[in-house]
């Protein structure tokens, strides 16, 4: 047996705090018009803040400074409440003091039982523990989640202190990140159950060994997309991945009949955080699937609204979301299976997001193969913003134990509060919180434990049931008189482990009328590898969720009737069910030739919507040439045909190229025509006379847009650079006039761009110069410097003050005016052309070159936040500056451009304190997937942005007013990222106390539903 060395034993003992002061609570209701900030933010008036739901009551049960800044919780069979605290949580951005001695996991507990937490113990306290993000409490043993480890600590003489210590998983990208691992969920198949958010990546053992999923792949991204979905073995082995491509699932909920339930969050701003049906083996759709392009991306057949667009919602093999909740920034699950709460609560998801200051209830209804799901308030912070619920938890007695994070902001690399942290309970009026021990001794006081509401005290059950004899026939009793289905499902995964023919029990219930149990039963089979394919194929349930299993249970199943099953499923199908669809998609993975070619000997006939769903669907050769007599139906308009276009980018056949070609309309069809060169690689079309001749048609018909420029580079056409010229030059054009001169450039349009420019008669020449300025490659900047050789004064000025437009630009500049050879005209320009420049030193120094009268100051000390609120803000003039301080990089509904995070909702989840911080300070709460990158190019270039899409092969960078530029990354020499926000710092030195007010006014009133 490890120990832990005796120097770290003496470190934890002295590190117990046994904190015997009650939380401070209030004592009379306060109104809170009449609190100052201060006094609202202190625990005494937290309750007076919070909203419950009719028939339940919210109680304190600690706070600071029992327990600080809690990101997860557990409560074990005892009712204690175990938190993983992050006290130490992004130092290098928020500038906060770290404490040397680590993080700490903290015991809360009701010493004398009167239903009051008095006390607090460190569990454990260590360097290693840094920000972590979850905790699973399963007897002695406690699971912490802190990427880039999962760790094993063990009391193993009961006294509450960590003995031993052990790594369970590690190589987990993602330290100091809300987007690495995640918690642990004890499951009632025995098995462990977690996820990781798309920093995650990889995962390997305790040794450093890369883990291998259930097919026998490296779990990492040459396999996998973005955030997973994991079940393993209680000791960590035959890890399998249950699902993929999402953001960053905080934690997963699994119900008693082996379903998975989480939310994922959006990137910030874009009103898409979500509720999922996690379907085993599904994509969930947040970057391409194929490419791993960004949703930002365009893509044919692009869905309307930026919510959707964000899933890739209409692409065949995305997972329908069940739910899509707006802006927020969901947290902790669970699905609750107490009998406290009201009836409606019963078995369906209890979650925190701690965007809008909510714990909410999804209360779900099946539909078809999928389900629907309305919104019930539990528990909100309407009056105070700063309620942030991190984690919920059902405790032994069937109340829920809720953690508040308590910040002026959500985490997402930022806190503005490291001292403060509350749990509250909520459960009926009157019942208090009192625990009653559990027997696991006996068989009799194990199956009363094993139907608790509580996971820790399942957990000591289950465990405690495989051990003791007669077990088997005291769970055979539950499962057979129970006329509850959740507490019978969980018999029937504890009666599976002991069988030695499972088989046969879960044959039996394939039979049973409950559509629950027999949903249970192909699970228990699938994950068990237990060939069911005659009885499923033999099967009279034809309920659509029983279906919906039985098709994934295909999945990647060679045995002999398997396609036979599969065909009489997709035959099943109506149609219009997408959550059936899609399990059909699941079941047929890498067998669809085989599956599909079963499907169409027995289908009544082929010309249905269902067979053309089913063709859009499938991934194989079979349907390829089905797919192209769809996609160019004349019959159907175009815009019904797009999602057979999209479905070509998701079948790589080798009859592909061929069948796009000769989809080709001799009579140019133009807005066809375009589609299939969308479609196509440059090798098939520049090999092919007719598609070179439906290329160039295109392009005269489609000039002057930014399909234009997108077909001009993909396919590297050099014969339009007199009309890449015009659009650099057209004003009254809304494209990219750097992006359309950028493209010029690349193609050898330098000759045309000067010549231009020195045609001082030409109106055009100063926007031509502006556009040059934006491109910011070496060949851009060497234009401009030869451009302010000029003889003409006008431009020799407007070429000096868009030379520093850029970031390779502001670099030039600083060097050219140390070389002190910039001719005196010409420094005030371009020292005025980097005044803008997102990097604070870049302004300064180049002010040191201009002479002391014509210096400005850039930046003064910012207002206590206090000074500011104070005063009464001003709305409409609030909605003013912000058109003319902030729309260049956010927006509002449709105003202002997309860069940084849209600020629609802004209001129903930043108190004006952690708005006005990201105003002042916005280097220290960059939201994930905003932070700025530099891209430097073999030819020296460096280009600075926000990576909107990166794949294999290009990179999407996006600029300040909304406008990208493509980059290819065979031409990228090294990627790096900033640690500096691409909002420059110094905004408020030219607003004064009033103008901040009122921005922070109109910023607040900016709300969901407004």
């Amino acid at each position: 047996m490890k120990q832990l060395t005796t120097a770290l034993s003496l470190a934890i003992c002295l590190l117990i705090i046994q904190c015997k002061s009650q939380p401070e609570t209030e004592s009379q209701p306060a109104k809170q018009d009449t609190l100052t900030a201060e006094q609202l933010h202190t625990s005494k008036y937290a309750l007076s803040s919070l909203n419950i739901f009719d028939g339940l009551k919210v109680e304190m049960l600690a706070s600071e400074p029992m327990l600080k800044n809690p990101t997860n919780i557990d409560v074990d069979d005892r009712g204690r409440i175990w938190v993983t605290e992050a006290y130490n949580y992004r130092p290098a951005i928020n500038s906060n003091p770290t404490n040397a001695l680590g993080d700490r996991i903290v015991i809360l507990e009701d010493s004398n039982a009167d239903g009051k937490i008095d006390t607090a113990k460190v569990f454990y306290q260590g360097p290693e523990i840094n920000a972590p993000l979850g905790i699973c409490v399963l007897g002695n043993r406690v699971i912490v989640s802190q990427s880039p480890y999962v760790w094993n600590f063990y009391d193993e003489d009961g006294d509450d202190k960590a003995d031993r210590k052990e790594i369970m998983f590690q190589g987990i990208d993602g330290e100091q990140h809300d987007h690495g691992v995640h918690a642990f969920t004890f499951g009632p198949d025995g098995k462990l159950y977690f996820n990781m958010g798309n920093e995650g990546k990889t995962l390997k053992d305790k040794n450093g060994k890369a883990v291998l999923d259930q097919d026998g792949d490296i779990i990492g991204p040459a396999k996998y997309k973005q955030g997973l979905v994991f079940r393993c073995n209680l000791d960590g082995s035959h890890v399998e991945c249950l699902g993929q491509n999402f953001r960053n699932p905080y934690e997963v909920a699994v119900d008693s009949y082996g379903g998975l339930w989480q939310s994922d969050n959006d990137d910030d701003g874009n009103r898409g955080t979500r509720l999922n049906d996690v379907m085993e083996y599904g994509n969930y759709g947040y970057t391409d699937e194929m490419t791993g392009a960004g949703w930002r991306a365009s893509r044919t057949n692009m869905e309307d609204s930026i919510p959707l667009q964000h899933w890739h919602l209409n692409d065949p093999g995305e997972i329908p979301n069940l739910l899509q909740t707006g802006a927020g920034s969901p947290t902790g699950i669970l699905v609750y299976e107490g009998g406290l709460l009201p009836q409606k609560f019963y078995g369906q998801m209890i979650h925190c997001d701690a965007g809008p200051n909510i714990v909410r209830s999804y209360l779900t209804t099946p539909d078809g193969a999928g389900y629907t799901a309305t919104i019930e308030n539990i528990l909100s912070g309407e009056k105070d913003k700063w309620f942030r619920p991190s984690d919920v938890c059902t405790a032994p007695d069937g109340s829920l134990i809720v953690a508040d994070w308590y910040d002026p902001g959500v985490g997402g690399h930022a806190a503005g509060d490291q001292v403060k942290g509350r749990i509250y309970r909520v459960a009926p009026e009157g019942h208090v919180y009192k625990i009653q021990p559990q027997n696991y001794s006996t068989v009799e006081g194990a199956l009363a434990a094993l139907q608790n509401p509580n996971l820790s005290v399942r957990y000591k059950a289950w465990s405690a049931l495989q051990k003791l004899p007669g077990a088997e026939a005291g769970l055979n009793t539950l499962y057979k008189s129970s006329s509850n289905t959740a507490l019978r499902a969980r018999a029937f995964w504890c009666l599976l482990t002991m069988k030695n023919d499972p088989k046969r029990m879960i044959a039996a219930a394939l039979k049973e009328k409950d559509n629950k149990m027999v949903i249970t039963a192909i699970r228990a089979a699938k994950e068990m590898k237990i060939d069911i394919i005659n009885e499923l194929d033999s099967l009279s349930n034809t309920d659509a969720q029983v279906l919906r299993q039985a098709a994934i249970y295909c999945h990647h199943n060679s045995s002999a009737g398997a396609a036979t099953l599969w065909a009489k499923l997709a035959k099943a199908y109506n149609g219009t069910d997408r959550w059936y669809l899609e399990a059909l998609g699941i079941g047929a993975d890498k067998q669809w030739d085989k599956f599909i070619s079963a499907y169409f000997k027995i289908a009544d006939t082929l010309n249905t919507v269902a067979t053309n769903n089913l063709i859009w669907r499938s991934r194989g050769n079979l349907t390829l040439p089905m797919l192209a007599r769809l996609a160019t139906d004349s019959s159907v308009d175009l815009k019904s045909r797009l999602k057979y276009f999209r479905a070509f980018d998701f079948n790589n056949g080798s009859a592909k190229p061929g069948l796009l070609l000769s989809m080709f309309h001799d009579d140019n069809d133009v807005n066809l025509n375009k589609l299939i060169l969308h479609h196509l690689d440059t090798k098939s079309v520049s090999g092919s006379a007719k598609a070179k001749k439906a290329l160039y048609a295109v392009l005269e018909n489609i000039k002057g847009t930014d399909e234009f420029l997108e077909l001009i580079t993909r396919y590297n056409i050099t014969a339009y650079n007199k009309q890449l010229l015009a659009m650099a030059a057209d004003t009254s054009s809304a494209i990219d006039h750097s992006k359309a001169m950028g493209i010029l450039l690349r193609m050898g349009g330098e000759p045309i761009v000067m010549q231009a420019i020195a045609n001082p008669t030409d109106s055009n020449a100063k926007q031509l110069i502006y556009a040059v300025g934006g491109v910011g490659t070496i060949e851009a900047l060497s234009v401009l410097q030869k451009m302010m050789l000029s003889k003409d004064t006008g431009i020799k000025n407007t070429a000096a003050k868009s030379l520093g437009h850029s970031y390779l630009g502001e670099e030039k500049v600083l060097t050219l005016l140390r070389s002190k050879k910039v001719p005196q005209p010409l420094i005030p320009a371009m020292v005025d052309g980097v005044k803008n420049a997102w990097r604070g030193a870049v302004r300064s120094e180049a002010q040191t070159f201009l002479p002391a009268s014509m210096r400005t100051s850039l930046s003064k000390p910012a207002p206590p936040i206090n000074e500011v609120l104070s005063l009464k803000g001003n709305s409409v003039n609030g909605q003013k500056i912000y058109t003319s301080t902030c729309s260049t990089c956010h927006k509002v509904k449709e105003a202002g451009y997309s860069f940084g995070p849209e600020l629609t909702e802004i209001g129903s989840k930043l108190p004006k304190e952690a708005v006005y911080n990201s105003i002042i300070y916005p280097s220290e709460g960059i939201g994930f997937g905003y932070e700025g990158w530099l891209v430097q190019t073999n030819d020296g270039s460096v280009l600075s942005g926000i990576i909107a899409s990166k794949t294999k092969s290009v990179i999407d960078l996006r600029f300040p007013g909304g406008s990208t530029t493509q980059v290819k990354m065979a031409d990228v020499k090294m990627l790096s990222q900033s640690k500096q926000s691409l909002m420059p710092e110094g905004l408020h030195s030219n607003l004064s106390n009033q103008d901040l007010a009122d921005l922070l006014e109109y910023l607040n009133g900016l709300k969901k539903g407004r």
